[in-house]
């Protein structure tokens, strides 16, 4: 079944690679079909590939294979909500180990210009707590940071 809504991801002929490694990364995602164009178009010919259905963290995705034409920006990004200080180094390892770029306060962005924040729960409890002394030590900690460092943020919050 077509879900009702599917984020539009733009490569320039990348889309297909993009898919498998999401799919390698991040838990509950897959790659599905894959869907080769009918005919030429301004990006490719008769075959390539044009789109590819993948889920990435259970999210529905289109992966659009449009030309050079359009970047990614920060303004869009994919939140990925981690448990411990284990899974946020592992995320955040095979996004940057694999041709990406770290940033601050947790984001990161992929090799096809994609941006990540690869975000603890435990920090996400910390600058929405109620306690807004010890949620405004956390924010100002996680603000010194890249990747997010998960005993720094708990420790700033006990203060």
């Amino acid at each position: 079944m077509i879900p009702k809504n599917t984020i539009c991801l733009w490569y320039d002929g990348t889309a297909l690679e993009a898919a498998q490694f999401y799919a390698q990364t991040f838990p509950d995602s897959a790659v599905g079909a894959i869907h080769r164009a009918p005919g030429d178009y301004p990006a490719g010919k008769e075959g390539d590939v044009l789109t590819v259905e993948f889920t990435i963290a259970g999210i529905p995705c289109l992966g659009l294979n449009g030309g050079p034409g359009m970047k990614h920006s920060e303004a869009f990004s994919f939140q990925i909500a981690t448990d411990d200080q284990a899974e946020t180094d592992r995320l955040w390892n095979a996004i940057v180990g694999n041709g990406g770029q770290e940033s601050a306060c947790g984001w990161c962005k992929d090799k096809w210009g994609i941006s990540w924040q690869i975000t603890p729960r435990v920090l996400t409890e910390a600058y929405t707590s109620a306690d807004r002394a010890a949620a405004r030590r956390a924010f100002e900690a996680m603000m010194q940071m890249t990747k997010i460092d998960v005993a720094a943020i708990e420790a700033a919050r006990r203060g």
